[in-house]
């Protein structure tokens, strides 16, 4: 009987099946891993994050669409943000659109110039357009609007009525930022400026939750409210000079460093991508390092600042996904990478030992007929030995010098030798 194959085809099957399978999971994980490795080394780069939920999200569609959405709610300014993404990023956008985006820009200059949407910015300091938000930072900027805030909160704050403790206290830190008490802190234009967006942004309701309860916190700990309010009990809304001397002795310079840089971070983004770029960052902002990655990215996206945090949000300065999740990905596809692999090995394994093993069989079949051939081969050589016997064929030497021909013998010449004749007949005559 022959001997049964312990190697069979299914055996060889099951790793070629988990094989295509792991080879199917590696594709579909590896563009996933990618990615999260990606977002990983650029968890730190607000514009690297930026671009990639751009790329991801934008093409010539959403840009129309954007564009469209903000025209129709007279929002010149975000649809010149999404027709200069578009452009930079060379998606195409129809030229009728783009048109209307232009004379939307030439409408809005043309309504910025409201005296008096701006003069009730100016007095108020309650900016309800652009215009208004011009008046409101013009005012700041001459101190006249933290005077103005300071003497209105400190008053209803002196007096026990409802006040706006958090207008107060960034009104007593702008009149220290005007005065110069924070040259040394590096305070310089944008701070003023970024403290003046603040302002209106939480009088327009245009700051998050989280970073407006960490800019309470932070004015709570700025301001001496125990001496601003003694302060402030005998002076009135006429006596202005009081007013302002009692909220700007009232900070604490050694403990305003971060919200100085908070509001200098806010001026810089406005400098470079306008002021409702500075107050959508505010919007989105958790705190004083989410507002320091909104700078960088105006830094670097200028006027499209504002597109670029309507399409990505959050995800265009922090990582929307946790870094945990990432390197699950990450793993997952390494692991899946790693049975591949496996895989592959086991099955080239299992072949080579199947092949060996089939060689094995064939062998052992061939070895009865191979013997029983070589019985015959010996049989025939004991009946007649020499019938298999070699022919030798043997083939003289080549002579190395050719052979002389033997010489003619010669003739032997014989030669008579004359013998003496006697002398006595001589003799005897004499």
């Amino acid at each position: 009987m022959q001997e049964a194959s312990p190697m069979t085809g299914g055996r060889i099957a099951v790793p070629l099946a988990v094989a295509v399978a792991l080879a199917i999971a590696t594709l579909t994980l590896a563009p996933r891993a990618f990615e999260a490795g990606l977002l990983l080394s650029s968890r730190d780069d607000p514009v690297a994050l930026a671009d990639h939920a751009v790329a991801r999200s934008f093409d010539a569609t959403v840009a129309a669409r954007e564009i469209e959405d903000a025209l129709a709610v007279n929002d010149a300014d975000l649809a010149k943000s999404f027709l200069d993404l578009a452009r930079d990023r060379n998606v195409p956008v129809d030229a009728a659109l783009a048109a209307k985006v232009d004379m939307a820009n030439a409408a809005a200059a043309t309504a910025a110039r409201s005296v008096e949407s701006f003069t009730r910015g100016l007095i108020t300091g309650e900016p309800e357009d652009l215009s208004g938000l011009a008046g409101t930072a013009l005012g700041d900027l001459f101190v006249f609007g933290d005077i103005r805030d300071a003497v209105r909160e400190g008053t209803r704050f002196a007096t026990g009525q409802q006040a706006d403790e958090l207008i107060l206290g960034l009104a007593c830190v702008g009149l220290a930022i005007t005065a110069g008490t924070y040259a040394t802190l590096g305070a310089a234009v944008p701070a003023r400026v970024g403290m003046t967006v603040v302002k209106a942004a939480r009088k327009t309701g245009r700051i998050g939750g989280q970073m407006a309860a960490w800019i309470n916190r932070s004015v709570r700990e700025v301001i001496d409210w125990t001496s601003l309010r003694s302060a402030l009990r005998g002076a009135s809304i006429t006596q202005p000079a009081a007013a302002v001397r009692a909220a700007r002795e009232a900070v604490k310079v050694e403990k305003a460093q971060d919200l100085v840089r908070l509001v200098g971070d806010v001026g810089r983004v406005q400098t470079r991508a306008g002021t409702q770029a500075a107050l959508d960052g505010l919007k989105l902002a958790e705190g004083p390092r989410d507002m320091s990655r909104v700078a960088r990215l105006a830094a670097a996206k200028g006027g499209k600042t504002r597109a670029v945090l309507k399409l990505a949000g959050r995800g265009a300065i922090v990582l929307t996904v946790g870094a945990f999740n990432l390197a699950n990905w990450m793993l997952w596809a390494l692991v899946t990478a790693f049975g591949l692999v496996s895989a592959l090995k086991r099955m080239t394994e299992r072949s080579t030992e199947r092949y060996c093993a089939r060689h094995r069989r064939r062998r052992v079949r061939e070895r009865p007929a191979r013997e029983q051939a070589g019985r015959r081969e010996d049989e025939q050589r004991a009946v007649s030995p020499t019938a298999e016997a070699p022919t030798v064929i043997a083939f003289p030497a080549p002579a190395l010098a050719p052979e002389r021909s033997p010489a003619p013998p010669k003739p032997i010449v014989r030669t008579a030798i004359p013998f003496p004749r006697a002398a006595s007949g001589g003799a005897r005559n004499s």
